[in-house]
């Protein structure tokens, strides 16, 4: 009560308080901008990731439409090589169907002719043969080229899958840090709890510490079902929600 009666001290405190109201309304202000700065730049990232997908899905499919084009080509190739090849068998029948019709009238070809059809379809169907496997080839390489591109199309979203679900885990870490410890913007150098957050942080920080955090919890490593105590929980121990406004007062 002494201080209380003392002269000033009234306005001392109203000074008091007008430079911690000042003060929260500077840490609140500061703590909108970061959050702008931070949804912005999300933003921007966001707009990026979305150019890039943009970008790569063009590709991909000007990259597809082309193979389609050339392996369309390739059987194209394939499909005419085959109506040759058909066409040769054909020409073969033929022959032997017509020198079996002049045999019954009595007129036999020379060797000779037999010979040099023989050679000639023979080189035909060589050269058919040769290109007939250098289409399968090509067709063999465009199939490679296009399960490549399928494959790191798959490991990108995996990978693009994979970084949302890290940064979501990340941000549930932040809330749950915020709410057991507090916001860290909230904290200026210096702050009443400041040694409590880096005593329950110390072991992001020290292996040593880590180490010594795991002995002491493991003594107390029990069986769920054992009656004289419970299994430590897998995560933090989040606090409950206030249940009156007095509380809600209080934890504000």
């Amino acid at each position: 009560v002494r201080p209380l009666r003392e002269p000033g001290y009234g306005e001392a405190l109203r000074r008091k308080a007008e430079r911690a109201r000042k003060r929260r309304l500077r840490l609140q202000r500061r703590k909108h901008e970061a959050r702008a700065a931070k949804e912005e730049e999300a933003a921007r990232a966001a707009e990026r990731e979305a150019k890039i997908d943009q970008w790569r899905a063009k590709r991909e499919r000007e990259l597809k439409a082309a193979a389609d084009s050339v392996l369309s080509e390739v059987r194209k190739k394939q499909a005419d090589t085959k109506r040759m090849m058909d066409v040769l068998r054909g020409l073969e029948k033929l022959r032997k169907l017509r020198k079996e019709a002049a045999a019954r009238k009595g007129v036999c070809p020379p060797p000779s002719a037999d010979e040099a059809f023989e050679n000639q379809v023979e080189s035909l169907k060589t050269l058919l043969k040769t290109r007939t496997e250098l289409y399968e080839a090509e067709e063999r390489a465009l199939r490679v080229m296009l399960e490549g591109e399928q494959e790191e199309e798959r490991k990108r979203e995996m990978e693009k899958k994979q970084k949302k679900e890290r940064e979501k885990l990340l941000q549930q870490k932040l809330e749950m840090d915020s709410k057991l410890f507090g916001d860290p913007a909230e904290f200026p150098l210096g702050h009443l709890l400041q040694p409590f957050r880096d005593y329950y942080l110390q072991a992001e920080h020290s292996v040593a510490a880590l180490i010594q955090i795991r002995h002491e919890w493991d003594q107390y490593l029990v069986p769920a079902d054992h009656p004289e105590g419970s299994c430590i929980p897998p995560g933090w121990v989040l606090p409950s929600l206030p249940t009156n406004d007095t509380w809600a007062t209080a934890v504000r």
